[in-house]
């Protein structure tokens, strides 16, 4: 068990981006205090004198990856930095119903006012951990990296796209700035993929990919010989994609998209393709049910 002046850190394995350093995330943690709070707690305030004492246990009521606790240490921290706080499920850990993911010790009024905060953090990124490790099951055995996309809530990226990397997916790039991916519109804009490929080419250094996206045989061929480094095959069944990969023939990366689900995961990996990106990982997870109880 650890204590709340240290982070709840995270199962051997797992890369964690400082989370609890992060300006964006204290910036997030802040602005969801003060949509609850606003002025105040008007019906804690009144019933509890402000040096009442008690402690809070944080339960699991399902079977769950747990994923942000460092963000339960941050809601409370803010509020008081006097609870003490042990956490006896670190990120990574399976939880299942009834055990407790972390013990909080110190003034009611504060623990009373974080209470919703903390769990509306915990319980969608631990559901964004589980759903992303049972995608992962399906994959289980194949050689294909399964990763997220931008399709994140906006201003949660960097806790959502952790939270699938708890749940052993990848991330793909962060957000339009640091990673280069040509999709249709923007080969509308540039005047086709050939001449996007070039600028894209032109505009930045060799280490970073070329990655294209294309939906027809016809687009496929002119990204390969555009010389693109990766090819995502967007919304193509699993016959398309066998094609597409005989067509590349190990010439790029091949990446696919669109219409991934966890029933068909497995015959899309099976089709020779080195990356599944899907977005279900993030914008399809439901928040997991996990309490916090008082007792005095």
């Amino acid at each position: 068990m650890e204590t709340k002046d240290k982070t709840s850190g995270p199962a051997p394995g797992i890369w964690r981006p400082g989370l609890e350093a992060s300006n964006i995330v204290k910036r997030l943690v802040n602005l969801a205090l003060e949509e609850d709070l606003a002025t105040g707690d008007i019906t804690t305030d009144p019933l509890v004198p402000p040096d009442r004492t008690g402690t809070a246990i944080i339960k699991a009521k399902e079977n769950l990856l747990v994923a942000g606790m460092d963000m339960v240490l941050m809601v409370f921290d803010i509020l008081d930095p006097a609870i003490s706080i042990q956490v006896q499920c670190q990120d990574g850990a399976h939880a299942k119903p009834g055990d407790v993911l972390a013990t909080l010790t110190g003034r009611l009024r504060p623990l009373l006012w974080g209470e919703r905060t903390a769990l509306n953090f915990l319980q969608r990124l631990c559901g964004i951990a589980t759903h992303t490790h049972s995608y992962m099951q399906e994959t289980h055995g194949l050689d294909v990296k399964l990763a997220d996309t931008r399709k994140t809530t906006p201003g949660w990226r960097l806790l959502e796209k952790y939270a699938v990397r708890v749940g052993g997916a990848a991330n793909h790039r962060m957000g339009l700035f640091d990673g280069i991916l040509i999709k249709d519109n923007h080969i509308v804009a540039a005047g086709g993929i050939t001449r996007a490929v070039i600028l894209a080419r032109q505009g930045t250094h060799h280490l970073l990919r070329i990655e294209v996206e294309v939906a027809t045989m016809e687009e496929l061929r002119e990204a390969l010989d555009a010389k693109a480094d990766v090819i995502m095959l967007d919304n193509m069944d699993a016959e398309q994609i066998r094609q597409a990969v005989a067509l590349i023939d190990g010439r790029a990366l091949v990446e696919v998209s669109g219409g991934i689900r966890r029933e068909t995961i497995r015959e899309m990996a099976r089709a020779g393709v080195d990356i599944l990106s899907c977005g279900a990982l993030t914008h399809a997870a439901r928040a997991v049910d996990i309490s916090m109880k008082i007792t005095v």
